[in-house]
């Protein structure tokens, strides 16, 4: 297959849902999301859909030979895949739309997966768009399945395809793919549509080496877009998770405490602590009664972790659920000491198998 770029002023007449290829169909005229399928948390513009989370992905269905993606994005990278198979990899596609061609004649399946985190910048999806002769379909039908992932870089899958631990910014950026991460996989084998939302380098009350101490993870959690203050999500109603995996503390207690910081180590884990469970009970009453959450321990923030559900197991949640994390095996091999591919596969064998024995009310 052949993949090609359209010009920027084909582009931007496809954002504003206009088709620059005579006789291509474009799903802008009803809006895209009517004609694509996402689980991410996305900004409905009507002919464009706005997002920021890494690992956010659209599905679609084409007929014909050929299908264009329609983006606006100077950050971030994707990958393309048609009928189950990668066929593209976009390095910061800019605005453009880019052309999948060649196709048997036919039905398609056609996946966009946002590859890595760029929380600095809005990302834009203007659809898909069938090759002149085709058109674009039905979207595909939600999964009965749904998964959320909070997390930290080691969620985004931070270099995780990276052949080593040293890396400069650059290699970070093309070697960081959340969608082999240990939360996409897990959520394929169980069938069930995800969402990542994890931010490198922030913890539950402190981030990494004690920096930004004015933002956390928290401060982040309820935005679409995430490098716009006081943005708040919209749910549509169709994201109702019957499990949320929660894996946060890595960046709190990762480092020792440097001069100037308002903690102790006691102040420090009692204020995670505190912070945590006032989180879980934020999902909890976010998505109500029916919806397992389970909360990851791992090094030196499992045993908070497993006091937390404690507590909540003693006043009655017993849906929340604790999971020391194993990473025997695990060689840490992704950019500067982070789960490899290979970590991140082992990591969700364990944990698909453990999720698959919860009494999950999906």
């Amino acid at each position: 297959m052949l993949v090609a770029s359209a010009s920027a002023s084909a582009a931007a007449m496809a954002l504003a849902g206009t088709s620059a290829v005579a006789g291509a169909t474009t799903p802008a005229e009803d809006g895209v999301r009517t004609t694509v399928h996402t689980a991410g948390r996305v900004e409905d513009g009507g002919d464009v859909l706005r997002y920021s989370w890494p690992g956010v992905y659209f599905e679609g269905r084409i007929r014909g030979t050929g299908v264009g993606i329609v983006l606006d994005d100077p950050a971030a990278d994707y990958d393309v895949q048609v009928d189950g198979a990668t066929v593209a990899t976009l390095v910061t596609p800019g605005r453009t739309t880019h052309w999948v061609k060649g196709l048997r004649d036919g039905v398609h399946t056609v996946r966009l997966v946002k590859r890595n985190d760029t929380p600095w910048s809005t990302s834009a999806f203007g659809g898909f768009v069938a090759a002149p002769g085709g058109a674009v379909l039905a979207r595909p039908a939600a999964r009965s399945r749904q998964i959320e992932f909070v997390g930290d870089s080691l969620t985004v899958g931070y270099g995780n395809l990276s052949t080593s631990r040293d890396c400069d910014g650059e290699q970070l950026k093309r070697t960081t793919n959340v969608d082999v991460g240990y939360g996409a996989l897990t959520a394929r084998r169980l069938r069930a549509d995800h969402q990542i939302n994890a931010y490198s380098g922030l913890g539950m009350v402190r981030n990494y080496n004690g920096g930004t101490p004015e933002v956390t993870y928290r401060t982040f959690y309820d935005r679409a877009l995430l490098n716009v203050p006081g943005d708040v999500w919209q749910n549509p109603g169709t994201w109702r998770p019957g499990l949320v995996v929660v894996h946060l503390g890595t960046n709190d207690f990762s480092t020792p405490l440097n001069p100037g910081e308002p903690w102790t180590d006691e102040s420090l884990a009692a204020a995670y602590r505190g912070a945590y469970g006032a989180f879980v009970q934020k999902l909890r009453t976010r998505y109500g009664p029916r919806t397992t959450i389970l909360a990851v321990g791992a090094g030196p923030f499992a045993g908070h972790v497993e006091q937390v559900v404690k507590e909540r197991a003693d006043a009655g949640d017993r849906r929340v659920r604790y999971w020391r994390l194993d990473d025997t095996g695990f060689d840490y091999s992704g950019c500067h000491w982070h789960y490899s591919a290979r970590d991140h596969r082992l990591l969700a064998d364990r944990l698909t198998s453990f999720v698959a024995d919860l009494p999950i009310r999906w």
